[in-house]
């Protein structure tokens, strides 16, 4: 499956577009990882836990994107837009969603 941000594949026509697809993931914070991440903040420095959330959960709704593209017997998806949002009291959770068209090349 090709998952790319660009509207086309070069060299590979698209043949036929099956539609919108998307894929979530909502990741809650924990509370001892926020904690080292303000002292992180305060002296500096990346905060490698909050990376790996924001990776994991990017890889997921990549994934429910890509499934959801072979449900519809896709064999690319073109266009994907990749969002990150809080949510939840005091964006106590992160919400990253995939979306884009599913096609068949």
């Amino acid at each position: 499956m090709i998952v790319t941000t660009t509207p086309a594949v070069e060299g590979r026509p698209v043949r036929e577009y099956l539609g919108v697809v998307a894929g979530e993931a909502i990741v809650g914070a924990n509370l001892f990882r926020d904690l080292f991440a303000s002292v992180r903040d305060i002296v500096g420095g990346r905060s490698g836990a909050y990376e790996e959330v924001l990776r994991d959960a990017r890889e997921t709704a990549l994934s429910e994107l890509a499934a959801e593209a072979e449900k519809r017997g896709a064999n690319a998806v073109i266009g994907v837009d990749i969002d990150y949002e809080t949510v939840g009291g005091q964006g106590s959770m992160l919400m990253v969603t995939a979306a884009g068209t599913a096609v068949i090349l």
